[in-house]
């Protein structure tokens, strides 16, 4: 067999030797591609569409991980800002796309939060995508001035039961994760506080310090400065647990201010119908993202703790943060401006 294709090729024979295992190693590359290349290998961009402003924690998320995976996946990934309605026109954006593999969403808990603080909303942000993997978790922590003379939470909610709406709070604006984490407070602690909205957290923070406004919940890397720098005080950390970053500064549960978690999730999802096999397989190659040394150091830098998840874990959490949200929106009567 081996002189036939040597007369046919008119080759020497150790060059069939050659040619076997360049044909080889053709077959391999193509199936490792088969194996790591999702649905759709054409030539066509992913995109990462995330609906807040650049800068933002989720859209450091997305950029972390855009990159990483184009190698990965041996195809152009590119970050997709899409501002605008409380993230609502990215998030639609994603849920209109074609369900090929092409468009992904980076989003934040106020994807499930919009649910109900938008009831006339066109689409369903939870059931009209599917979670694909958890990608970190945030933490917020209950700050306030030193001159309100707090230093635990616990007296924060002895003064206001004692004076109610004495106490104001600042947010970025009506529905946002500060603003309805402060409303879970208010409700588990069984206390009444004078909300301020601002139109974004730079104004309100700038106020907080200040001494205009009283307390807000604030990330913890942004409100960590100011707390070394004893601009403001650290009353609690909304979470079931403390934080590496600031390991004295108790839980609002450790602190006698109720049992409160507003931890904040992100995550990746895609539009409903994406095929299972790669949703499996952009499951798989994040995760292994997220695992890296560069990408934890660059999640923690922002005050965000990396962790992965199956898609059906991600689902639980997505589901069980929409029925707690829009439970208490609906008992604080909260609505959107």
């Amino acid at each position: 067999m081996q002189r036939l294709f040597s007369r046919t090729l008119n080759l020497p024979g150790r060059w069939l030797y050659v040619l076997a295992w360049l044909s080889a190693g053709v077959l391999f590359t193509g199936a490792s591609l088969a194996q790591t290349a999702p649905a759709t290998t054409s030539g066509v961009p992913i995109k990462l569409i995330v609906p807040f402003t650049p800068g933002t924690g989720i859209d450091l998320i997305a950029r972390t991980i855009g990159p990483k995976l184009s190698l990965k996946l041996n195809r152009p990934v590119v970050v997709d800002n899409r501002v605008g309605a409380s993230g609502n026109i990215g998030t639609e954006a994603v849920v209109r796309a074609a369900p090929d593999g092409n468009t992904w969403l980076v989003s934040v808990n106020t994807l499930v939060m919009n649910r109900s603080l938008y009831p006339a909303l066109n689409f369903d942000p939870v059931t009209d995508l599917i979670p694909v993997t958890l990608s970190s978790w945030g933490q917020l922590l209950l700050v306030t001035h030193p001159k309100s003379g707090f230093s635990t939470a616990g007296e924060l909610v002895k003064s206001a039961k004692a004076r109610p709406g004495f106490i104001n709070y600042a947010s970025p604006g009506v529905g946002t994760p500060h603003h309805l984490s402060m409303e879970l407070f208010k409700n588990t602690a069984g206390v009444f506080l004078t909300h301020i909205p601002y139109r974004g957290t730079g104004p309100a923070v700038t106020d907080l310090l200040g001494g205009q406004v009283d307390a807000m919940f604030l990330p913890i890397h942004v409100a960590l400065p100011h707390i070394r720098s004893g601009r403001l005080v650290a009353l609690g950390i909304g979470s079931d647990k403390r934080h590496a970053l600031l390991p004295d500064v108790p839980t609002l549960a450790e602190a006698k201010a109720g049992q409160v978690n507003v931890d904040m999730w992100y995550g990746v999802f895609a539009p409903k119908g994406t095929p299972a096999e790669t949703v499996a397989l952009f499951n798989r190659e994040i995760n292994l993202i997220l695992k890296s040394d560069e990408t934890q150091k660059a999640f923690q830098t922002q005050g965000m703790d990396p962790a992965g998840s199956t898609p059906q874990e991600f689902g639980r959490v997505v589901e069980r943060d929409a029925n707690r949200w829009a439970q208490l929106i609906k008992t604080q009567h909260i609505k959107a401006d």
